[in-house]
């Protein structure tokens, strides 16, 4: 069982065995940790993140979420050795493991709704590569919302190789980061691409040295929790939407988000900050 918050309003490291969890200081910090299988999914690993989620999307504390991996990898993507033993009990034979599938049922329930809930978090969400990041696992970094990845690590969408499509999103944030032709050919080949060349491309927000990976990314974060969070959260929203938006749609949502900031206590500190020469102290509402 989970623990509940503290009268301090922080949440102790989350006793998982796939993951680490905690929340202090309005920071949630989530670590995949599989770090002998490269922090490749397992069932139970996506029970643990459906956990660690709830947790962030239902306290009013949290207004930075920073996701990364432990050991030399960020993840791997799907673990087959944990799709291959589940399927050898259900079916009680010997190499079920690689017999023809109904993939769509682990994509629609596991996959795809972290991938949603990543993107609809009304907070910034921070990703720190440390390490080789494939398949599902390059998606789920690229679907956060500032990548910072160390000069080591590499990004593969390596689903062709087993004559599968990129899911996770993969198809659709791809293009919309590097272009139609560039995703087409890491898509369809396979190849890694470095942290140097995904910043290179627009991939990725920054490739760090590796030493300096989590100092960098934790700084960024850190200062997320003392920023307007609302104001942050609706620019999420504008710059999602403006990928499918017409101009007439967009300019209406950034007169509606506008009108909502406008009303919120962090606009009103942020003004009479300004107006009064002094750090505004903001509060996220």
């Amino acid at each position: 069982m989970n623990k509940p918050l503290t009268k301090t309003g922080r949440i102790r490291e989350m006793p998982y065995k796939n993951i680490d969890f905690n929340i202090t200081d309005g920071l949630a910090c989530l670590t995949l940790n599989r770090p002998d299988s490269l922090n490749s999914f397992t069932t139970d690993m996506h029970e643990e993140m459906r956990s660690a989620m709830t947790r962030v999307e239902n306290d009013p504390a949290v207004r930075c979420l920073l996701l990364t991996g432990n050991g030399r990898g960020f993840c791997a993507g799907q673990d087959l050795n944990d799709r291959a033993v589940k399927a050898n009990k259900n079916a009680g034979a010997k190499n079920s493991g690689a017999e023809r599938r109904d993939l769509s049922i682990s994509v629609e329930e596991n996959y795809n709704p972290l991938i949603k809930r990543l993107a609809n978090l009304p907070m910034p969400v921070i990703c720190a590569v440390n390490g080789v990041a494939a398949g599902a696992g390059a998606n789920l970094a690229l679907a956060c919302d500032m990548v910072f990845a160390a000069k080591s690590a590499k990004f593969i969408q390596v689903f062709c190789k087993i004559g599968l499509i990129p899911d996770s999103g993969g198809t659709y944030i791809l293009p919309r980061l590097i272009g139609a032709a560039r995703a087409m050919g890491l898509a369809l080949t396979g190849d890694a691409i470095t942290a140097e060349q995904a910043e290179d491309w627009g991939m990725i927000w920054k490739a760090v040295d590796n030493d300096d990976l989590m100092d960098v990314a934790l700084k960024q974060a850190r200062h997320f929790t003392n920023q307007p969070t609302l104001g942050l959260s609706l620019i999420k929203k504008a710059l999602r939407a403006s990928i499918d938006n017409t101009l007439d749609a967009q300019l209406q949502m950034e007169s509606n988000f506008q009108k909502e900031a406008g009303f919120s206590d962090d606009y009103q500190e942020g003004v009479t900050a300004f107006l009064e020469k002094r750090t505004p102290v903001f509060t996220g509402k």
